[in-house]
């Protein structure tokens, strides 16, 4: 009997290591079908998950109540699995080059708990040869097994879209890989009991581990022309958006738009990419320079910030900004390597401290990362300029009213509004007479 068919009679158990926006949606979809081991070394994590609590905001906190998940952080409940998932974070070092730490320390962590007949998945996004290269000897140290003959290996890039409810685990293919034949039809059998769509078998380990950093470092590359375009039209006193409008009426318009490239993927898969291009003796040029333009994206917003304030007569540096959300995209409480702090810290360099708002963000988390103290909105008033950083619905559904309470108690032409996700209509905002800018 195969591993795919003892998971399937619950005789087998799967294991994900890493809770967090990938690898507690993956647990809970298993769940659903299999029984699941879910393991992260955070504890409180682990505690709200038990207490029925979903921090990340991804399944809800409905589904972590009636889930059948394990939820451990004894790493020895591992040894209870054979089919481990790796679902941790892979971020990047100051340098911009690859922090595998987080990856070789779950290796370990399943190294030493795992059993003969075992396979091991990493979904983690990493440069291609990582998952043979490094966690393979990990996992053979730690266990005093033999990679190929006592357990298998594949890899299985994540895809998972953090809030968004539309594109989800279920309904996006899945791109596996294995070792060699006998590993990839197990993997894909076991992801397709949760993947409706189905999976997508890939020829490697190294194609399926390439595939995921160039889908990022793709779509980073085409908003970085955008946010090219969007500093050049800014000169010319070009609306951008009216461009992108016109454009977009063609039938092969990409339909890609400027803004803040942060998170946890697009903001750093590119740098694995341009990491390993390097150690091979390519310097990449198209890739780093996308991601060059991307990262100054917060420091064009903060000195388009200062313009604004000295064509409206303010004093700088006693002008007070709001800032409207802080994490990395709308509708999730996800602060990974958002691009906010880049505009927070723009304009800290010009002796402004400015307030931030954001319900959907953790506080405590905010404050630690970046020592950011969030505010709540009715806690608000006497702005002299309001930035929407986050399309959070619950900014987008503030009426002019409420929004025009924000600010302080003087002529319209007064109130400056920075619009980055261009959410507001300009006729609109014309008609109500603000100093208006959208990138």
């Amino acid at each position: 009997m195969s591993l795919f068919e003892k998971i399937v009679k619950k005789e087998e158990k799967i294991a994900v290591v890493g809770l967090g926006y990938v690898g507690m949606p993956i647990a809970v979809a298993f769940a659903k079908k299999v029984s699941v081991i879910g393991f992260d070394l955070n504890k409180n994590k682990i505690d709200l998950y038990k207490s029925g609590v979903d921090p990340t905001n991804e399944v809800g906190d409905q589904e972590i109540k009636k889930t059948t998940v394990e939820f451990t952080s004894n790493e020895t409940r591992l040894q209870e699995a054979k089919f481990h998932i790796v679902a941790v974070p892979t971020p990047i070092n100051s340098d911009k080059t690859p922090d595998l730490s987080p990856v070789e320390g779950a290796s370990r962590i399943v190294g030493r708990n795992l059993i003969k007949g075992s396979i091991v998945v990493f979904e983690s996004t990493v440069y291609p040869g990582v998952t043979e290269d490094i966690c393979v000897p990990i996992l053979e140290e730690e266990s005093g097994l033999k990679c190929g003959i006592d357990f298998k290996i594949g890899y299985s890039p994540e895809r998972i879209n953090p809030g968004d409810k539309i594109h989800r685990l279920e309904n996006i293919i899945k791109i596996v890989s294995g070792m060699d034949e006998k590993s990839l039809e197990e993997i894909s059998k076991v992801y397709e009991l949760v993947i409706e769509v189905g999976v997508h078998r890939a020829g490697s380990i190294k194609v399926a581990e390439a595939a995921k950093v160039v889908e990022n470092s793709q779509r980073d590359i085409n908003i970085a022309f955008m946010n090219e375009l969007a500093m050049v039209f800014d000169r010319m006193d070009i609306d951008t958006n009216e461009v992108v409008e016109a454009m977009n009426t063609k039938w092969n318009a990409l339909k890609f738009t400027p803004g803040l490239v942060g998170g946890h993927c697009i903001g750093v898969d590119p740098y694995y990419f341009v990491y390993e291009a390097e150690k091979l003796g390519y310097h990449s040029q198209i890739v780093l320079s996308g991601r060059k333009i991307n990262d100054s994206m917060g420091k064009f917003v903060g000195d388009a910030i200062i313009k604004k304030l000295i064509l409206a007569n303010k004093v700088v540096r006693h002008s007070k900004i709001v800032i409207l959300g802080l994490t990395f995209k709308e509708n999730t409480p996800d602060t990974r390597n958002s691009k906010v702090v880049d505009i927070i810290n723009s304009l800290r360099d010009y002796g402004i401290e400015p307030i931030v708002v954001d319900p959907e963000a953790n506080a405590d988390e905010a404050k630690r990362e970046y020592g950011v103290d969030l505010v709540e909105i009715n806690e608000v008033n006497e702005a002299d300029c309001l930035v929407l950083a986050v399309a959070h619905d619950i900014f987008k559904q503030l009426s002019w009213e409420e929004i025009d309470n924000l600010y302080g108690n003087f002529d319209n032409k007064e109130k400056i509004l920075i619009d980055v996700k261009s959410i507001f209509n300009r006729s609109d905002i014309e008609e109500q007479g603000y100093e208006y800018w959208r990138l």
